[in-house]
C-alpha cells in the first residue's frame, strides 16, 4: 500500500511540473514576438499580398551586414513593430545575394543593405529606407506609406 501511495506522489508531482514547464514555455513563445517574415520568396510575397489585398515590407539585406544583423536582433523583435507589420503588411526577408535576390537588387537599384522598401500588393515601390532604423521611426515609416 504505501509502495502505491509513494506512485501516485510521484505521479502528481510529475504532472504538476510538466505542466507548469508548457505554461512557461506558452508564456515565452507569446513575448517572443517578431515581425513573420517570408524568408527569400518574392513571387510567394507578391501572391499573398495580392490575396490579403496589403502591402508588401521588403527586408533587403546581406547576410555579411552588421546593421542588417542589429535590425534582426532589436528592431524587428520589437513588440509594437511586430503588431503594426504583421497587421499591416506582407513582409518578406531577401538576401540579395542569392536566389532572386540579385536580379531583385539590380531591378531595384540598391546600393547599399539594409534597405527597406515598401510596395503596393502589385509590386509597385511606395517607399524605402537605407540603413539601421529605430522602432519608433520605423513604425512611423510603415505609417507614411500606407498613407500615400
Amino acid at each position: 500500500m504505501k509502495k502505491f501511495l509513494h506512485i501516485n506522489y510521484f505521479i502528481i508531482a510529475l504532472v504538476i511540473v510538466l505542466s507548469s514547464t508548457v505554461r512557461a514555455q506558452e508564456n515565452v513563445s507569446k513575448s517572443s514576438t517578431q515581425i513573420n517574415f517570408i524568408e527569400n520568396s518574392w513571387t510567394e510575397a507578391l501572391k499573398q499580398a495580392a490575396r490579403q489585398n496589403k502591402y508588401i515590407f521588403v527586408d533587403a539585406y546581406a547576410t555579411w551586414c552588421g546593421p542588417c544583423k542589429m535590425l534582426k536582433a532589436t528592431t524587428f523583435k520589437n513588440n509594437k513593430v511586430a503588431d503594426f507589420y504583421n497587421d499591416n503588411f506582407v513582409n518578406v526577408a531577401i538576401d540579395m545575394e542569392k536566389g532572386q535576390g540579385p536580379a531583385l537588387a539590380a531591378e531595384w537599384g540598391l546600393q547599399a543593405y539594409p534597405t527597406m522598401i515598401i510596395f503596393t500588393s502589385k509590386g509597385k515601390p511606395v517607399s524605402g529606407t537605407v540603413g539601421y532604423i529605430r522602432a519608433n521611426d520605423l513604425i512611423k515609416f510603415g505609417r507614411q506609406a500606407l498613407n500615400k
